[in-house]
């Protein structure tokens, strides 16, 4: 089992973490942080750079946390923060990713969830640092957070479509 979940971890938090990567440089295939923040922006996203930039370092981070089973129930609640951001973005296009649909990311949520409730495995920092298993109320807690915590920085950060044509013009400009 803790080969299973170190596995896991690995190719799960390394993928969120290349994500981030690529949102914030042009290594890994990115467009550089003008492309993550285009990116947003084109996505109806208002912050500009310092969106890009909390997104992509929310992904580096969480990912790298996971990878390393460090932290895990809070890595996982961050990842599915991001990961829910993601999927709320392309959930117009249906639920498969070859039309761009949600497919990617709600597998990321969900795996980021599975791993906030077993717990790192063995092989993790977490375990190796004595501060593993965690209590059972955190992975809850990690679970409702993570989702919760996406969609009200959806809320927040998303220009409204139904916004005056001159306060669509200045909310592009942030």
């Amino acid at each position: 089992m803790d080969a299973g979940l170190l596995v896991l971890r690995l190719v799960v938090g390394l993928l969120i973490a290349g994500h981030g990567v690529q949102k914030v440089s042009f290594r890994l295939g990115g467009d550089g942080l003008a492309g993550g923040t285009e990116e947003f922006r084109r996505d109806g996203f208002r912050g500009g750079r310092l969106t890009a930039l909390v997104a992509g370092a929310g992904q580096i981070g969480s990912g790298l946390f996971l990878a390393a089973g460090l932290l895990t129930p809070l890595a996982a609640l961050a990842a599915m923060g991001v990961m829910t951001v993601a999927g709320s973005v392309k959930r117009p296009k249906g639920l498969w990713v070859q039309h761009d649909g949600y497919e990617y990311p709600l597998v990321l949520v969900v795996v980021s969830a599975a791993l906030a409730l077993t717990g790192p495995g063995r092989w993790s920092v977490d375990h190796a640092s004595g501060i593993a298993p965690w209590p059972e109320w955190v992975a809850v807690a990690a679970l409702v957070l993570g989702p919760v915590s996406g969609l009200l920085t959806r809320l927040v950060l998303h220009r409204s479509a139904t916004a005056p044509e001159g306060v669509r013009h200045a909310q592009a400009a942030e």
